[in-house]
C-alpha cells in the first residue's frame, strides 16, 4: 500500500508552513490561486488523506447523519431511505444506516455505539418492540445529549423531536368512502402490525368511514393481530365464514394474504370483492389483479426527514421549534376495486 503524506511532509518538501498547506487543501481564499493548485496537486500526488477525526473534533461536527429503520425487506423502507440519501448528499452530508430487525435492544445499541462522535444526528423510524413496550428513554437520552433526532412513519408523542408523518388516519376515512362508493357495506379490516401506531391510526380512520355512513361496525369482520401466523389463520377463517364484498387492509402482508386467499377461494375480484392495502412494494402491481394502494410517497418523506434534520444541524437559532410535517398520501386505483360508475 502506497505510504500516506502528512501535513507536515508537505510543508516541509514544498518549503511552506503546515498552516499554508492545511488552507490550501481546505480551498482557503487566502491562499493565492497558482499556491493552491500546486499544493492540491502535490498533496494527490502523495496519497494524502485528511484525518477526519481529527477535523470533526475540531468542528464538531461529522457531516454523517444516522439512518435506523425497522425493516430493510419493507419496500416503503427502502424507499424512505433513498430519500433520505438523496436530500444528505445534495447537502454534503453522509449516512450511516443500520437495521433493527424490529428489536429494541439493538435499536438502543445501535444508538449507544452511534452516539460517540461517529453522527451528527438520527433519522428513524421506531422498532416493533419499541412502540410495544413503549420504552423510549434511549431516545430522550440522545436528545438530553443534544443529538437531534428526526422521526418518520413510526413515531411517539413521548418524545419531543421533529417528525415526517403521513396522513394515515384520513387516508383511512377517504379509502374505506371510496369502497362504500363502491357499493361495499361488509368491508374487512384485516392487519398484523396491531401494535405500531400507525395501525392504530389506519384502525381509527376505517372505524370513522364507516361510523359516517351509518354501516354499523362488525367486530367478526375485523382482525386486528401482531402474530402473521395468528393474522392467516384467522383470515382463511373468515374468509371461509363470513359475507364480504370489501378488505381495507393495513399493511403489506395483510394486503398479499388476502389477495392470495381470496382469489385461491374463487372469489371474482373486484367484481365480489374490492381490496384496498396500504403497500408501497413493485407486486402490488404485479399482481393479478393489481392491487389499489394507497401510496405513502417514501422518498418524499425521506427527503423530507433529510431537510429537517440538516435545517436543525446548521441551525445557528438557540431556541428550536420542533415540527411535525404531515406528507398526503394517494389513492392508486388499480385492478382489485371497480370504477367508479
Amino acid at each position: 500500500m502506497k505510504p500516506k503524506a502528512t501535513l507536515k511532509q508537505i510543508a516541509k518538501e514544498l518549503n511552506v508552513s503546515v498552516s499554508t498547506v492545511s488552507k490550501a487543501l481546505s480551498n482557503s481564499p487566502e491562499i493565492s490561486e497558482p499556491t493552491k493548485i500546486k499544493i492540491q496537486e502535490f498533496a494527490k500526488l502523495k496519497n494524502y488523506k485528511p484525518n477526519n477525526i481529527a477535523i470533526n473534533l475540531k468542528n464538531r461536527s461529522t457531516k454523517t447523519i444516522g439512518v435506523i429503520i425497522p425493516n430493510i425487506l419493507n419496500p416503503f423502507f427502502a424507499k424512505v431511505f433513498s430519500g433520505i440519501e438523496k436530500k444528505a448528499n445534495e447537502k454534503g452530508y453522509n449516512v450511516i444506516t443500520c437495521i433493527t430487525n424490529e428489536s429494541l435492544k439493538k435499536e438502543i445499541h445501535t444508538m449507544d455505539m452511534l452516539s460517540n462522535g461517529t453522527i451528527d444526528g438520527f433519522i428513524l423510524s421506531i422498532a416493533e418492540e419499541t412502540q410495544k413496550q413503549q420504552e423510549f428513554k434511549h431516545f430522550k437520552d440522545a436528545i438530553s445529549d443534544g443529538i437531534p433526532i428526526v422521526m418518520f412513519d413510526r413515531i411517539s408523542d413521548e418524545v419531543n423531536c421533529d417528525k415526517v408523518i403521513v396522513d394515515d388516519f384520513d387516508s383511512s376515512v377517504n379509502a374505506v368512502n371510496h369502497m362504500i362508493q363502491l357499493g361495499c357495506k361488509d368491508i374487512a379490516l384485516l392487519t398484523a402490525i396491531d401494535n405500531l401506531s400507525v395501525a392504530k391510526l389506519r384502525a381509527q380512520g376505517y372505524a370513522k368511514a364507516l361510523t359516517d355512513n351509518d354501516i354499523a361496525i362488525n367486530k367478526n369482520l375485523i382482525i386486528r393481530t401482531d402474530n402473521p401466523d395468528e393474522f392467516d389463520f384467522r383470515l382463511n377463517e373468515l374468509i371461509n365464514t363470513q359475507k364480504i364484498d370489501g378488505i381495507f387492509a393495513l399493511d403489506e402482508h395483510a394486503s398479499t394474504m388476502a389477495m392470495k386467499m381470496a382469489i385461491k377461494k374463487g372469489i371474482k375480484i373486484p367484481d365480489e370483492l374490492c381490496v384496498i392495502g396500504f403497500a408501497d412494494g413493485v407486486w402490488s402491481r404485479r399482481l393479478t389483479p393489481s392491487l389499489s394502494t394507497i401510496s405513502q410517497h417514501g422518498i418524499e418523506i425521506g427527503e423530507e426527514a433529510a431537510k429537517m434534520l440538516i435545517e436543525k444541524l446548521e441551525s445557528k437559532e438557540e431556541e428550536y421549534a420542533y415540527r411535525t410535517t404531515v406528507i398526503k398520501t394517494e389513492l392508486r386505483q388499480r385492478d382489485s376495486t371497480r370504477k367508479l360508475p
